[in-house]
């Protein structure tokens, strides 16, 4: 019999988080991070790894609930067909709707777009013990933004404020926001969902063969592969800039799709285990109330099976 001690969680999940984690400490280049990596495991001992994972963040969840200290924000971005709805779906399968809610974040409106870009996102941020998931989000004023110079020119911001110093400017208010948020409490976790370009044409491709899934496709879809190269440097250059200790960036694999659940479950996992939840205690004085009523109900029980017995005689 081996007395090895048991691996703690962290050390558990540690292959499938530590080497996708850009925390803001070093060089980054995303050429660096392999899109069709899959940690040394097959799709069988993945399966096996997620529905794991979803049995801890159910658990862990509620005791965030009950709880009601942390919140966590959760963000993911990437590319289209990079599998952001269908890892959320995945990942959060069994967890209760009470403590979650997604924000998609698309066009903005003309009532968004006569605020400041960070916020519509600032006032969809979860509240004390609960999970909120950003389908997209803010981090997309850096990136299709960027891309297409007519969509900053319809902001509305004051000509004199749109230099050439304006990404890096809005990446030094992000960060400024996200350690405010990371002060008060709210633990960010963001993903970026790395997907080749081959595997985004299959699926694509996948789109159009399959009718389930016509509506998943879009004309624009098209036009935004063709800036590829410049989405890349984007990205690039975004979580280059933004990524830091406090709201760390996750280059998740993403050409297999159970790879990349394994990778986000485990990364949120983790960090919901550091937080070392608990379930709120109660105080004596309550205990002896619970006591008082305890004793109540069981009288009046009690009492209705004398009543049940008396009337049948």
């Amino acid at each position: 019999m081996s007395n090895k001690p048991s691996p703690s969680l962290a050390d558990e999940l540690k292959p499938f988080v530590a080497p996708f984690r850009f925390d803001g400490a070093g060089e980054f280049h995303l050429k660096s991070y392999p899109t069709a990596e899959k940690g040394g495991i097959d799709k069988d001992v993945g399966g096996k790894i997620i529905e794991a994972n979803r049995t801890r963040l159910n658990d862990f969840q509620e005791k965030l609930y009950a709880q009601d200290r942390w919140s966590l924000l959760l963000i993911f971005q990437g590319m289209d067909a990079a599998g952001k709805d269908s890892a959320i779906k995945s990942v959060f399968e069994g967890v209760n709707p009470q403590g979650c809610e997604v924000s998609s974040f698309k066009q903005p409106s003309t009532k968004e777009l006569d605020h400041d870009f960070m916020w519509r996102a600032m006032i969809a941020l979860p509240e004390r013990g609960h999970i909120g998931i950003f389908n997209r989000s803010y981090y997309e004023e850096c990136l299709v933004v960027r891309v297409h110079a007519d969509v900053l020119a319809k902001q509305k911001l004051p000509k004199r404020l749109m230099t050439k110093n304006i990404w890096r400017e809005r990446f030094e208010d992000i960060s400024a926001i996200e350690r405010y948020l990371s002060r008060n409490g709210t633990v960010i976790l963001k993903f970026f969902l790395h997907v080749s370009k081959e595997e985004q044409r299959r699926r694509f491709l996948d789109r159009l063969e399959e009718p389930a899934k016509n509506w998943k496709f879009s004309m624009a879809d098209v036009s935004e592969r063709a800036l590829w190269a410049k989405y890349q440097a984007a990205y690039q250059d975004m979580i280059h800039q933004t990524a830091s200790k406090e709201a760390p960036w996750h280059i998740v694999p993403a050409d297999h799709k159970w790879f990349a659940r394994v990778v986000i479950g485990s990364t949120i996992v983790n960090a919901l285990d550091r937080l070392e939840l608990k379930f709120p205690e109660v105080d004596k004085a309550d205990l002896s109330e619970f006591k008082r009523v305890r004793a109540a109900l069981e009288a009046e029980g009690k009492g209705g099976a004398a009543e049940k017995n008396a009337a049948k005689k």
